[in-house]
């Protein structure tokens, strides 16, 4: 059916909304696509859902071709299955928690691992029934602390997320690959550009995990790569570990004096002056700089965290965040700050501005024991026999010449620091250049954490119990919508690609006469008869200008003109992308239009 704009439920906007951030918000808002209901949370109108709605398409069918079989679950999910893997925990205030009228607890799903699994544990029980693909496109609930950037990052979006279920790791491979090449002309079908970076498994655990990274100012994610083909999450990125270096002939520590000195710019500058050196000056890379961050559990502690780095470096919190688990009693959603001034009182072995290695250091060295009781971390440039500037745990005091190894140890060692561009990647591939992009999508392989935790187990070809290993895949199916606005627009509004247009054509009629909206109307009819799908501008009272406006601002990919050319036997087609024009019989409009649309 022809949409009628005198009858479509859309109004469009001259002013871009005041809580848009970014372009995406502004014209999905402005153009009638979708509609703010409360921060992070967003009504979808008819114009917007039809956009949709070819996304989550494109999205079945590169499934279905895999083998993946389409299921959907409830969102309102029970709390026990969270329990037994951990998560209700876990998830600390990331997820809605709820209660029903008798009191038992729910939870709005983050995600699905769960009832996926306890599902195929209900129907099947032989290596036989196995591998299996399932998949859903189904709303899911976070509680972002701070929603922006429209669909980019709300509280309430749709997802693809899919599981495959095999009886050994060689089937998870095969799964995963057929996955990764899933996706990968899913988003060349939407004309999105992604990139696959390697990536942490953060909360969801696992082993492998990459992400598809679309390239965009706008992204929160920061990503790097190389022009040997390297590419990973900053998360992800490891460090070029230097060679430990022979300390045998290394000169005794010697703690100084230094006054006044609580920043790394102070110390250098202090360095240079007490003990110069004869072959160059200390710099910020000399020192060690041991940062004292507090990290919440989900249990509801908070604990404090030393990290030492070198004093060039600065600590990043996402790579903190992604790394820090293994070297702390429970997993999770970790809220990860600088430690403030009342969790220092707390600890008073922790003198801010002169804070060294902590109880490993050779309390012979610094003359006191300086022990915080404390986690000590390392970032992997330090190794053994590197020598350091660092504090002495004693106010206006820092200890030179304190080698790593010999004098202090640590408890772990911890991908911590901010990973700079010219940094050499970790497969020797050159040095890396830093970019940003939106997470489109990211598939895990998960292994057996959950399948041990709910007791999913069949039967092997020898008829003893197998546990089985799982797979997780994602793809943020609305972001999607938003990643395509934010990359197909100009200043005048919306361009969509043409497979995931609300439609074909947009034919606007222009002129008083009835004559122009009766071979308007009669052209869009028989457009939708040969195919295609159409929007016909047919609101008699507004002005030429207004409805060219909403034309652009709507974003349809071919703009049909019926007015004054049609004195002559002409409608003006408009490529809506390209802005070029071009004057058509109108008996060979339908052809002509039908060919560019491709039908």
């Amino acid at each position: 059916m022809v949409l009628r704009l005198s009858t479509l439920f859309l109004r469009t906007l001259r002013e871009d909304p005041v809580d848009a951030e970014v372009a995406s918000h502004k014209l999905l808002v402005r153009a009638g696509y979708i509609r703010r209901a409360a921060p992070g949370i967003y009504s979808w109108l008819p114009m917007g859902l039809r956009v949709l709605g070819k996304v989550e398409a494109i999205i079945r069918e590169e499934m279905a071709a895999i083998g993946a079989q389409e299921v959907h679950f409830p969102a309102l999910l029970p709390k026990e299955p969270y329990e037994a893997t951990n998560r209700w925990t876990e998830y600390g205030e990331g997820i809605f928690r709820l209660k029903d009228r008798k009191g038992a607890d729910y939870l709005l799903a983050p995600t699905h691992e769960e009832m996926f699994t306890l599902l195929v544990k209900d129907l099947y029980s032989s290596y036989k029934d196995l591998p299996v693909m399932l998949y859903q496109i189904q709303t899911k609930y976070r509680d972002e602390a701070r929603p922006r950037a429209g669909l980019l990052r709300g509280r309430e979006f749709i997802m693809k997320d899919s599981y495959s279920f095999d009886v050994d790791d060689a089937g998870l491979d095969a799964s995963y690959a057929a996955h990764r090449e899933a996706y990968l002309k899913i988003f060349d079908r939407l004309g999105l550009e992604v990139i696959p970076v390697k990536a942490t498994a953060g909360a969801m655990g696992g082993s492998k995990s990459e992400e598809f990274l679309h390239p965009t100012e706008v992204g929160e994610d920061t990503f790097v790569r190389s022009a040997g083909g390297y590419a990973a999450n900053v998360e992800a990125v490891t460090t070029v570990v230097p060679a430990e270096i022979d300390y045998t002939d290394a000169p005794a520590a010697e703690v100084k004096d230094t006054p006044d000195t609580p920043t790394i710019d102070t110390l250098v500058e202090a360095a240079n002056r007490l003990a110069p050196r004869p072959d160059r000056t200390w710099t910020a890379a000399d020192t060690l700089k041991n940062v004292v961050l507090a990290v919440d559990l989900p249990t509801g502690e908070r604990q404090l965290v030393v990290i030492g780095v070198p004093g060039d470096r600065a600590v990043d919190l996402k790579r903190v965040e992604a790394n820090i688990a293994a070297h702390l009693p429970v997993g999770g959603e970790l809220g990860i700050e600088a430690a403030g001034e009342e969790d220092l009182k707390k600890h008073p072995g922790l003198v801010k501005g002169y804070i060294g290695p902590g109880e490993s250091v050779d309390a012979a060295v610094l003359g006191s024991t300086g022990k915080t009781g404390l986690t000590y971390l390392v970032d992997p440039r330090v190794v053994a026999g590197t020598a350091w500037i660092t504090g002495a745990n004693v106010d206006g005091k820092h200890v030179f010449g304190l080698v790593a190894g010999r004098d202090f140890g640590w408890d772990g060692v911890i991908e911590a620091t901010e990973v700079r561009a010219g940094d050499e990647a970790p497969d020797g591939s050159g040095p890396l250049e830093a970019a940003r992009g939106i997470e489109m999508g990211h598939i895990f392989q998960l292994g057996r954490k959950y399948a041990e935790a709910l007791g999913l187990q069949v039967l092997d070809a020898n008829g003893k119990l197998a546990t089985v290993t799982m797979g997780s895949y994602g793809v943020g199916v609305t972001r999607a919508v938003a990643a395509l606005a934010e990359s197909n627009h100009d200043d005048k509004g919306l361009v969509w690609p043409r497979n995931v247009a609300p439609a074909d054509v947009h034919v606007v009629a222009t002129g008083r006469g009835t004559e122009i909206f009766d071979a308007a109307a009669k052209l869009a009819g028989e457009l939708e008869t040969a195919g295609l799908e159409v929007i016909y501008d047919d609101r008699p009272k507004v002005s030429p200008g207004v409805k060219f406006g909403d034309a652009e601002l709507l974003g349809v990919p071919t703009i049909v003109v019926v007015g004054r050319g049609l004195a002559d036997g002409v409608v003006e087609v408009k490529d809506r992308a390209t802005g070029e024009a071009e004057n058509v019989a109108l008996d060979a409009a339908v052809a002509h239009v039908a060919a560019l649309a491709g039908k």
